[in-house]
């Protein structure tokens, strides 16, 4: 069980209130299928994502963006209980989409780089390390049926 301070919960929400979904979400998956391009064969059915142009076009991945955000809002309601909040989404992800747990740290990893140019000086070296241990719960949540 993770334990979480008073300032930790402070800083989550913070971040969390002033967040733009329909701008971090779509932003944040677009580098994680650029950077990445393996991640991409988890989105065939999403249409053409041939290309960087492509993909950051592409309004399938836009709204899976806003979908993703949507979801690690759960964890920001949940922070007790994290693990909980997300088995049933670890199992759809592990059993039927087959998708690679590691993708889970790479798409943290992109949304921590696109709220960072975001949020610019205010993303001081505190919020950097609250916001990556809050990362790091949920992709150990989303990743639990693996093991």
């Amino acid at each position: 069980m993770v334990e979480w301070t008073e300032k930790e919960r402070s800083i989550i929400n913070g971040i969390f209130a002033n967040l733009d979904y329909e701008d971090i979400g779509p932003k944040a998956l677009c580098r994680c299928l650029i950077v990445y391009p393996w991640t991409q064969r988890y989105f065939g059915a999403f249409g053409n994502l041939y290309n960087a142009e492509a993909i950051k076009s592409n309004p399938n991945i836009a709204a899976h963006g806003v979908k993703v955000l949507h979801g690690l809002d759960r964890a920001v309601k949940n922070m007790d209980n994290i693990k909980g909040t997300y088995a049933e989404l670890s199992v759809l992800h592990s059993e039927k989409l087959h998708v690679d747990p590691d993708n889970f740290r790479l798409l943290a990893d992109c949304l921590t780089i696109v709220i960072a140019a975001k949020l610019g000086n205010a993303f001081n070296p505190e919020m950097q390390a609250t916001w990556q241990k809050f990362l790091a719960v949920v992709v150990s949540a989303l990743g639990r049926q693996y093991h």
